[in-house]
């Protein structure tokens, strides 16, 4: 496979059709190394991406593009444009708003219809319950992930549809297997919330009534990184495992030669 010479700007741009994208390096660990720039990158889907934001991510030298999008996302958006030279590995997750019957809700659901399945911190609920399900479900995908990176996927781009829940654990599991302080990992998932980065609600019904506040109060759960999300994918960690070690020994199966690996591939010296 041929790569390209990565060229990493010091300054991120403002992809036209990929949302939420940027460079997770220079985060901090807790031994005082930092993630290497020009390694990890996430982001939204690339199914969108212009020529332009096409050729861009192109010239990051990305060796594997890890796409956690499932079967209906991908019917819905398209397939992620193909980067030259560039791995293209789908493993798909569960999506918090799994299944097509909730999706049709969202998107052309009424305003009772909204009230019943979202209100009183039902959308919420169920973000952090799909949290908890993906950490202790879905170790195995997470543990090729984190294999892969060890051995030669990197640089690497990870992503899902908005690039924050399923693309925002993935990343945060990477982080602790490296050792980043969680205090960073939080704060580059919150980084999804900015408003040039949020996904892009798209609603049948357009007009003042489909897209009035109530409404998108009630969807925002659905489309925002909150804390309390990471906090149950934490938790989760702490009473299946009963620490974050125990995790990644256990659960991930990292032995420590792989999180030597790991480590070299992904952080500074």
């Amino acid at each position: 496979m041929t790569q390209q010479t990565p060229q990493v700007p010091q300054a991120q741009p403002e992809l036209t059709e990929v949302r939420n994208f940027r460079d997770v390096g220079g985060l901090p660990t807790v031994d005082g190394r930092r993630v290497r720039e020009g390694r990890l990158f996430r982001s939204g889907h690339l199914a969108h991406a212009t020529e332009t934001d096409a050729a861009f991510l192109a010239g990051l030298g990305l060796h594997t593009i890890f796409d956690f999008r499932n079967a209906s996302d991908i019917k819905v958006e398209g397939p992620d444009v193909a980067l030259p030279g560039v791995a293209h590995v789908n493993i798909p997750l569960t999506d918090p708003a799994d299944g097509a019957e909730f999706w049709a809700m969202v998107r052309d659901g009424e305003l009772d219809q909204l009230r019943s399945a979202l209100g009183d911190g039902k959308a919420a609920a169920r973000m952090a319950k799909t949290y908890r399900h993906i950490i202790t479900t879905r170790t195995e995908d997470h543990s090729r992930v984190l294999h892969a990176l060890a051995e030669d996927s990197v640089p690497a781009l990870m992503h899902c549809a908005a690039g924050k829940d399923r693309a925002g654990l993935s990343v945060a599991v990477t982080l602790l297997a490296v050792g980043v302080e969680r205090e960073a990992i939080e704060e580059d998932y919150l980084k999804s919330n900015d408003p040039h980065r949020r996904y892009k609600i798209r609603r049948s019904d357009n007009s003042a009534v489909g897209m009035s506040q109530e409404v998108m109060e009630l969807l925002s759960p659905l489309f925002g990184a909150h804390t309390d999300y990471l906090a149950a994918a934490y938790d989760a960690i702490e009473q299946t495992w009963g620490s974050t070690e125990k995790y990644l020994t256990d659960g991930l199966k990292l032995a420590p030669a792989t999180r030597e690996r790991l480590r070299a591939q992904l952080l500074t010296d």
